[in-house]
Order: structure tokens, then sequence, then C-alpha cells
């Protein structure tokens, strides 16, 4: 099937780009409260699943013995912007089990964030702390020490880590992870296709423990508190799931994947969010969740306002002339089906 036209691109007045894509919206029970276009379609939810897969991080009771906080738990779940405050939390998760950054295998890559890119090319270069995944590839090292297994191979499909990963995903989601479903995510760990209606599901169970075993339910808890205690630390200085959940507090955790994925958990209407724009656009994918939002959370008329600005943000040129905005279609309000 044809994904419909989720978000319009203008300049001016006039619609300059078109971004389909298709969304799921389910509650703990599995019913789907929204079904846009082909939610059935296997997707790889990259970084959008962070926060499932820092589950076992709790589970294994490596957090617990290591003294994690919630510093280290939001990064745990975090695609970061290699800030200097970032690096520091990594850093220290690693030397908490008596690793350092040789340990990693996300490989290395510059600063998500201008001003920290400035600061490190000054200084030096990026190492494997300043990769958005060091956070997650910390805390899955800790799970092996935790575990008292071999950490070299940690990122390897066949390692107990990604093993007890693909399990618990199997579990939240409901989907079957077959082999011919795993493909290598950009940090060189395994990524799983799941449809967008497991999901959406996944996420609510993540959001209210419903249909969870005790000590799951418990540790995606703790999750959420962690990351909205500290949304800087899930991504950044300016990013979208940090302003969201700083708005919005233990209301809405958001999660970014690439490729236009989103993930969301909305605990007190019982709600878990997922998303793909088919192009991979980030810009529509963001524009899609805030509207999501604006549609499922009940907003006081401040509220409303601020993420009206998420909803159609602006787009301006290199002088900061106002030249067109992003919109989300009539198809995000009004539809209901399947």
């Amino acid at each position: 099937m044809s994904n419909p036209i989720l978000v319009e691109v203008l300049r001016g007045t006039l619609v300059e780009s078109r971004h389909r894509g298709a969304v799921a919206v389910a509650d703990a029970d599995g019913a789907m409260v929204l079904a846009i276009g082909d939610i059935a379609m296997p997707i790889f939810p990259r970084s959008a699943i962070k926060a499932l897969q820092a589950l076992p991080l709790i589970e294994t009771g490596a957090a617990e013995r290591y003294g994690f906080g919630d510093e280290e738990l939001a990064l745990a779940c975090a695609s970061h912007s290699g800030e200097p405050g970032h690096v520091a939390v990594a850093e220290r998760m690693l030397k908490r089990a008596g690793l350092d950054a040789s340990a990693l295998r996300c490989g290395a890559h510059w600063p998500m964030a201008q001003a920290a890119v400035a600061a490190l090319a000054r200084t030096g270069e990026p190492s494997a702390l300043h990769n958005n995944c060091s956070g997650k590839h910390a805390g899955f090292l800790c799970d092996a020490c935790a575990m008292g297994v071999g950490h070299a191979d940690y990122w390897r499909p066949q390692h107990p880590v990604q093993r007890q990963v693909r399990a618990v995903l199997e579990d939240v989601t409901g989907a079957t992870l077959s082999d011919d479903r795993c493909a290598t995510d950009g940090c060189s760990v395994p990524t799983w296709a799941i449809p967008l209606q497991n999901l959406a599901h996944g996420f609510a169970k993540f959001a209210t423990g419903h249909g969870l075993a005790r000590e799951r339910a418990r540790a995606a808890a703790r999750l959420r508190a962690a990351c909205a205690q500290k949304p800087w630390h899930v991504a950044g200085t300016g990013r979208f799931c940090t302003e969201i959940m700083q708005q919005f507090g233990p209301r809405v955790f958001v999660k970014t994947g690439a490729e236009g994925v989103y993930c969301g958990a909305l605990p007190d209407q019982g709600l878990g969010i997922a998303l793909k724009c088919d192009d991979g656009a980030g810009r529509a994918a963001q524009v899609v969740t805030a509207a999501l939002l604006a549609r499922f959370l009940p907003l006081s008329d401040a509220e409303r306002a601020a993420l009206t600005r998420s909803v159609r943000p602006t787009l301006r040129n290199w002088n900061g002339l106002e030249v067109g905005a992003l919109r989300p279609t009539d198809t995000l309000w009004h539809f209901d089906g399947a």
C-alpha cells in the first residue's frame, strides 16, 4: 500500500515538498487507537528503541551494582550530542565497571553539537565516547560485566548481551525476530525490523507496565523516570527529544531513531506511539510526533502554544528571513481507521 502524505513543506504559500509515512498508536492491550498507512510492514526502528535495549541494564542488576543514577540511565537510552557532559557520563559508566573507552565498539564520530565540535577541534579528535550511542554501548558492557561473561564481543548478535536484548524486544513488542529481520546498526550492534503496530504496542507496555513481568515493568518505570529527570542526557542542547521531555516531564517519553523514525510513550493515557517517514526525513518525523502529542495529550493553553512551534516549525534562510514552514496534513488530525 502507498503511505499517505503526513507532512507538507511550504515555501512562501506553495507546497515545495511532501513527506509520506505511517503511524501507529496503540494501548497496552494491543488495540490500535490510530493506524495510518502500512503499520504491518517491518521497519528498522534504529535508535528509537534504546530504552527497550536498556531494560537489561536494570534487570541484570548492573545499574544497582555500579551505582547508576538518573544521568547514567538516561544516557543508556540516549542518542546524545557528544557534548562534554555526555562524554563525562559515558566515561564514568565505563570506569564503574573497570573499563575505559578502548572497550567501546561503537566507532568514533564528531559530536552532533556544533559548539562541541568547535571545542574538540581545538584540542584533538573524537573518540568512541563522542559517538551518540556511547551510553547505550557502555550499558551493554556493564551488562556483560554484571553477567560475568566476556565483554570483547558484546556487540555481536551471538553474544549473551545481544541475545538477551533480542529476547527483551520479542517479549515487549510481541514480534518474532527471525534472523532474516536482523541487520547491522550504525553503531555495529544488531538492529531488528519490527512492524510499527508492534512497536506502538511495546511502548504502551513500556508506558504502563501492563503486560510486562513485574521486574520488567519496574525497570521500564525506572528508565522513564530517569529520562524525565535528565532529558538533556537523552539528546542534548536544542534537540527535539530533550525539549519535549523538558516541557512535559514524566507525561511524555519520546525517542528518535535514524531514517525518520520516532517512538514514544504517554503513561497517563496508556498509549504507545511509533512512526516512520518513508523518505527518512527527521524534520518530518518531528512534526508528526508533535502533532500526535497535540492530538492525544490534554494541554493547557500555554502548553498548546509552545507545542505549536514544533507542530508547524518555521523555515528561515541564512539571513534569518522567514521563507516557509512545515505543516502536518489533515490525515494526522482526522484519520482514525486502519
